[in-house]
């Protein structure tokens, strides 16, 4: 009898703890074994021990590893059902294609969308199937693998297993132990890794699998546990030697493509999926590395999960690891079982497969080719029909049974108590309760959330280094320019300048808040897709990692311009001053973060957001006073976030009303009469005063801060109005922002 105990033949006593044998198979190949009269399969955290001790006796550490017992003794070993069987039945998927219009579509009536377009071209709204009644089971404790051509419909499968299509859209159903699988039990129990490696740059390995552990593992588990967790996972994947290494990117050395890929797996079994989902795993990989990728995929496997990926074309060496095959062509299945039943299923197809050659490139190949001939693959596809129905019939099996003697519920409470599902669970008696939606509370997400992002960005100083720059930069510029402005009137006019561009300074400053979420859009649709925290939580700890970097960057724009240019208001003049450059970069930051949520590209979100701020520069009551502005543009008058500061800053600036800023003759400058002498300047006061009854000399008070904020146009608000409007805009534009992350991050095909 063979060492490895397959989960069929593994006893359904619990009360006995499992332990694992090891092989050398073509190298470092473990495998597991049960004990005698042991009744489960062992969790994913045994089985990490299991190797974190084999790596250790192979490293020369003298820990002791864990005893191996022999089982080539059958004797007391019962037959048990699989606890977990996931099927699909027809499954089938329709999506709708317009061909290419010459006359664009916003020229044409909706009515007229079918029909004959300008140029005599036709608009043809076709349907095409992707996936076409797919049936098919994957089993705990093996690896599946859906494999064929590009555009077979590999990818698409995968993502209507992992509930990645949505439901009006996917015909068929789907049962795991015969029960419906319901959308939000799939969310918990499943993980999905995306083809592309989606990763912080700066963070480590270790780091990067610690955060991950910190989302999917409750808080009642210590960190030291959760510790033990990431090491024995770093083992397990063979990332070792990385485990202090960044991740990297374009411009940061970090990990190989393929330690990338097992850090992408890892992160998402970190808390022990009963279920894993995977995309072309091996993608962009050599052989070695995909090898070792698959290798661990099998372990997991073997750990008691269902482990179901795409793979284009694999090695010999996969083939061998792969417990499971399905092949499609097209949207429909060609091929489904065992590959050691391949040279049989060829055979009796007529085409037999040579020895010398791989199974699977055999397969592919002769599939392309059928693609290629007129009738298609529709002669494999009935083949494999009538082959299947055969080998039932053979086997006295009518029609598979998924539910083999578990319901789904005793089957998840069986996993909870070999140690699946570590998140958190509990015995309540609905199936969709017995593991919580989130694994950790709303504050804990988010103390998590801002430790990494602060981690990350801390690796990069060059960013905020980049911007304080600017941000010195302008203020030094401004600060030189405006150098110790007077009270006369020519100071007037160059303060109203001043505080038009220092506001809209600080908002375009902002722009550089565009590519943070842009970068991040797919972590976070990947991590949220399956609840490894709340949409809330990100989105506040988004705003308070933000939050420090641009206190830091008002205060020193604050102290490099309120003394040089000579502001007025003294010391709470300049802590206002302060205190509404804060509130400016405030909205300015979430006014863009609201947008990078809606645009998914940097480069046209920078377009719009230098458009939008040049708008609202226009619309701020600097080039044109309030009354002045036509009625119909006075709506974006008070949308401009750059009205509520600069009014706040003219109030700071004019509001003593016991300082004048026009004297006597004062008045005639800027006017024609600029050029007349003094003399004859005050002879002119002196003619005025005789006219209006009014005492005018060269030193007698004309305009008073009150009277410039009443030619601004600047009596709608107070000071502090303006500056909680400007604070209320930033936390409008960040629920803003957290309905965009709510509406926006389903991430299902339509």
């Amino acid at each position: 009898m063979s060492s490895r105990i397959v989960a069929e033949n593994i006893s359904p006593a619990r009360d006995s703890v499992p332990f694992y044998d090891r092989r050398q198979q073509g190298g470092d190949d473990l495998e597991m074994s049960a004990s005698v009269g042991a009744g489960v399969s062992p969790t994913l955290g045994h089985l990490l021990k299991c190797v974190g001790d084999v790596r250790k006796e192979v490293t020369g550490d003298e820990t002791p590893v864990h005893r191996v017992l022999d089982v080539s003794d059958p004797g007391g070993l019962e037959q048990r059902a699989l606890p977990f069987v996931l099927s699909f039945n027809n499954l089938t998927y329709n999506v709708k294609v317009r061909r290419k219009m010459a006359v664009p579509a916003v020229f044409q009536s909706r009515s007229r969308m079918s029909a004959a377009a300008a140029g005599g071209e036709t608009v043809v709204a076709r349907t095409k199937t992707l996936l076409n009644d797919i049936s098919g089971e994957a089993r705990d404790g093996e690896l599946m693998a859906v494999l064929g051509a590009s555009g077979s419909g590999k990818s698409t499968l995968i993502d209507a297993l992992a509930n990645r299509i949505a439901k009006e859209s996917l015909k068929g159903t789907m049962t795991l132990n015969g029960e419906p699988l319901d959308s939000r039990l799939l969310k918990v129990i499943s993980a999905y890794v995306m083809q592309d490696d989606l990763l912080y740059p700066m963070l480590t390995v270790e780091e990067t699998l610690m955060f991950a552990a910190e989302f999917r593992l409750p808080r009642t588990l210590s960190k030291a546990k959760k510790m033990m967790r990431v090491q024995a996972l770093i083992d397990q994947l063979g990332l070792r030697n990385a485990a202090k290494t960044v991740i990297g990117d374009e411009g940061h050395r970090g990990v190989s493509g393929g330690e990338r890929r097992r850090v992408s797996i890892g992160i998402d079994i970190i808390h022990d999926p009963i279920i894993l989902f995977l995309d072309e795993p091996t993608s962009g990989l050599d052989s070695t590395s995909a090898f070792m990728v698959v290798k661990v995929l099998q372990r997991i496997a073997q750990s008691g999960s269902i482990v179901i990926m795409s793979i284009h074309q694999p090695s010999y060496r996969i083939v061998g690891l792969l417990d499971r095959v399905l092949f499609l062509s097209r949207g429909q299945t060609v091929y489904s079982g065992s590959p050691a039943n391949l040279p049989h299923f060829f055979s009796d197809f007529g085409h037999p497969i040579p020895d010398s050659e791989n199974k699977t490139e055999f397969a592919l190949d002769l599939i392309r080719e059928l693609e290629g001939s007129p009738g298609g693959t529709k002669s494999l596809v009935e083949f494999n029909r009538t082959w299947q129905n055969t080998k039932r019939n053979a086997t006295g099996i009518s029609e598979p049974n998924p539910v083999h003697g578990l319901s789904l519920k005793e089957a998840i409470s069986a996993s909870i108590s070999r140690g699946k599902l570590v998140p958190g669970a509990t015995n309540d008696a609905s199936t969709t309760s017995l593991v919580p939606t989130f694994a950790n509370p709303f504050w804990t997400e988010m103390v998590v959330l801002s430790k990494r992002s602060f981690k990350n960005s801390s690796r990069m100083p060059a960013l905020f280094g980049t911007r304080l720059g600017a941000v010195m930069v302008t203020g030094f510029i401004l600060a030189t320019m405006f150098w110790r402005l007077d009270n006369s009137p020519k100071g007037v006019q160059e303060r109203l300048g001043f505080f038009a561009f220092a506001m809209s300074t600080t908002f375009y400053t902002c722009a550089d808040a565009l590519p943070v979420f842009i970068q991040e859009r797919y972590i976070f649709l990947r991590e949220t897709a399956y609840n490894a925290y709340r949409r809330s939580s990100y989105c506040l700890s988004h705003a308070l990692v933000s939050f420090p970097s641009l206190v830091f960057l008002a205060f020193a724009f604050a102290a490099l311009t309120f003394w040089a240019v000579g502001l007025d208001g003294g010391t709470s003049g300049f802590f206002f001053y302060f205190g509404i450059i804060v509130a400016s970069f405030w909205a300015g930051n979430s006014f863009v973060t609201f947008l990078s949520g809606v645009v998914p590209h940097v480069m046209l979100g920078y377009t719009i957001v230098v458009a939008i701020l040049a708008y609202f520069l226009l619309f701020s009551g600097f080039f044109m006073n309030r009354d002045r502005i036509p009625p119909y543009w006075i709506w974006f008058h008070y949308l401009s976030l750059v009205k509520y500061p600069y009014e706040a800053v003219l109030q700071n600036e004019f509001d003593d009303p016991t300082k004048c800023f026009v004297r006597g003759i004062q008045m005639f400058d800027n006017s024609p009469l600029s050029a007349v002498s003094t003399p004859l300047k005050e002879r002119l006061l002196s003619t005025m005063s005789s006219t209006l009854n009014i005492k005018i000399t060269a030193t007698t008070c004309v305009t008073t801060g009150a009277d410039i904020l009443a030619q601004q146009g600047v009596t709608d608000l107070s000071k502090w109005g303006c500056l909680w409007v400007t604070i209320a805009w930033g936390f409008f534009f960040r629920i803003l922002f957290y309905f965009c992350l709510l509406l926006g991050s389903k991430n299902k095909r339509r």
